[in-house]
């Protein structure tokens, strides 16, 4: 069978005609991202598909954009769509109006505190900043809600006071310093601390406070009682029970062959 070529003449005119399709297609016309809109004075084609955006320094209202009113003490904000107030003034509808800072306090950037907060050491107290009054054995904290002070270590909170931890003996003030715990080996009792009974044949729990009885021994009431452990058992990992040896189970108190 034989082997057919092609020419290159034809080849050369596939190629041709190739190209012309190609650039027939790129020389049709892309759909505008907004036919027929007009862009209205102060604005610019949107960079993201169609529409259009405001220019620095005006706001969009219906299909025009319009200057920014920036009242006296204001400046437009980064955007460039709104403004704010300096420093020191309120936002009050259309103007900006200064803020009045009473003694004891300073500027606060925040419209939850009218523009100002007291300074430390002071409480508001309708538009004034009145000082803060401390008990004795107390200091500032750093809330500036509902109760400005603390007790300082060694004191708690009684009323509108700081009344003393009284720690008896073989007792100790937590870390909070507010209260007592008893030392290890001792439990609270009213207000002392007494020392935990262990009986013979026990010793004293991981936290002091309680105790368990030793390995083959089993608690009875206040007392640690031996363990009888029948033949063919062994006390089991508790320490306090015993098992079968393999090839016996238990019966009663025995083990017998299975």
């Amino acid at each position: 069978m034989a082997t057919r070529i092609r020419s290159p003449q034809r080849t050369f005119a596939g190629a041709l005609l190739l190209g012309a399709q190609l650039i027939a297609a790129c020389a049709i016309p892309a759909p505008a991202a907004a036919a027929g809109a007009q862009i209205p004075n102060n604005a610019r084609a949107s960079a993201f598909g169609a529409g259009w955006n405001c220019t620095w320094g005006y706001r969009r209202v219906e299909e025009h954009c319009e200057a920014l009113k920036v009242p006296a003490n204001g400046y437009v904000e980064p955007s460039g769509r709104e403004w704010q107030c300096d420093r020191g003034f309120l936002k009050a509808e259309q103007q900006c109006v200064k803020i009045n800072v009473p003694a004891n306090a300073h500027l606060e950037e925040s419209w939850l505190d009218h523009g100002w907060r007291c300074n430390r050491g002071f409480r508001k107290s309708g538009e004034a900043c009145a000082r803060i009054i401390l008990p004795p054995n107390a200091y500032l904290g750093d809330s500036t809600y509902g109760r400005e002070w603390e007790c300082e270590r060694g004191f708690r909170v009684v009323a509108e006071h700081c009344v003393a931890v009284k720690v008896p003996a073989d007792g100790y003030l937590t870390a909070a310093g507010n209260d007592w715990k008893c030392g290890w080996g001792f439990v609270r009792q009213g207000e002392g601390c007494v020392a935990v009974a262990v009986p013979v044949n026990a010793y004293l729990e991981s936290d002091g406070t309680g105790w368990q009885c030793e390995r083959g021994f089993r608690r009875q009431g206040s007392t640690c009682v031996s363990l009888l452990v029948p033949p063919n058992a062994y006390i089991d990992y508790s320490g306090d029970q015993w098992r079968c040896i393999d090839g016996f189970r238990q019966i009663g108190v025995a083990c017998l062959p299975e």
